[in-house]
């Protein structure tokens, strides 16, 4: 099982201006050699970050859901997964270090009610949240996030190991 994630409006138009901002300001400092160095490594490393961490799919193989970016794949055990359910993240989410549109949703946020997790999804209406064993959370989204929770509750199901969704 596979699902891809979709960016919504405000993650397209952040990604775009941020893109957009980014290549004008290195044209326009392409006279001064140290500032246009600068900040053309401070923009590599914006890119590369986002690379490794924003999310372009979901999917659950070989006993692990993995969350697949551009760089890497985190996967995790589904022995380690302690519950699954679908939420939305609030409008009081607080990022604490990560990006709140750039590439989609991804890294540090805190709410009240949820305490800290990691996010990687595209639309806060496409999420479900995935608790781990050790405390760990993770807010994931995906195309059709509640079809995929529920899939993922079934495969957590069949191997025994979910507790509660």
């Amino acid at each position: 099982m596979k699902q891809r994630v979709e960016l919504s409006t405000y993650c397209w138009i952040i990604t775009i201006l941020t893109l957009v901002l980014s290549a004008v300001i290195l044209w326009r400092t392409l006279e001064n050699q140290i500032l246009f160095t600068v900040i053309g490594i401070l923009v590599c490393l914006m890119l590369i970050l986002a690379l490794w961490y924003a999310p372009m799919s979901l999917s659950v193989k070989d006993g692990c859901l993995n969350i697949n970016s551009t760089l890497r794949v985190k996967s995790i055990p589904l022995q380690d997964i302690e519950s699954v359910k679908p939420m939305n993240p609030t409008m009081g989410a607080i990022r604490t270090c990560g990006s709140g549109g750039f590439l989609g949703y991804w890294g540090w946020f805190r709410e009240s009610d949820l305490g800290r997790y990691f996010a990687y999804y595209g639309k806060a209406s496409d999420c479900f949240l995935a608790t781990l064993k050790d405390g760990r959370k993770y807010m994931l989204g995906c195309r059709d996030g509640k079809a995929f929770a529920n899939a993922l509750s079934l495969a957590l199901k069949a191997s025994g190991e979910l507790k509660n969704y």
